[in-house]
């Protein structure tokens, strides 16, 4: 397993859960200093047309107060190459339920040019803020 200065991952992180937690860990232990951007409100109605559940603010702080986390921002963009101009990884840490996808094959090449690496982990079978909600939303109607 490679080691690196320093480690960037971004999410939503809405309705904060044991997955989010994992990719985190597992990212701090690949790195010594952990970037975690946490996508604004508005970023994530831009490309998700739902608002967040948890606003923002609330968001990174929660955060930032994990112990793997080096250093909680708000990002406002999904362009990986202005954040890393911005925050100057070396590697970026992405669920490996992305591998594969046009998105991400992408943003690895692209990355691949600055020589930063593009680090797939573990993703948790089971959980997700998007499965948490149609969960909750079922035992409302119930």
């Amino acid at each position: 397993m490679k080691h690196y200065k320093v480690g960037y991952t971004q999410g939503v992180y809405d309705m904060f859960h044991v997955g989010h937690l994992n990719l985190i860990n597992n990212a701090k232990k690949q790195c010594d200093y952990l970037i975690v951007a946490v996508n604004s409100d508005d970023l994530v109605v831009e490309y998700k047309n739902k608002k967040p559940v948890i606003d923002q603010d609330a968001r990174r702080m929660i955060v930032e107060n994990i112990r793997a986390v080096d250093k909680a921002v708000i990002a406002n963009t999904l362009d990986k190459v202005v954040q890393l101009k911005k925050y100057q990884y070396d590697a970026i840490f992405i669920g490996d339920d992305w591998k594969g996808s046009p998105r991400w094959e992408a943003t690895k090449f692209e990355l691949a040019g600055y020589g930063v690496d593009v680090v797939f982990l573990p993703y948790t079978e089971g959980v997700s803020s998007t499965d948490l909600r149609v969960i909750e939303k079922k035992k409302v109607e119930e």
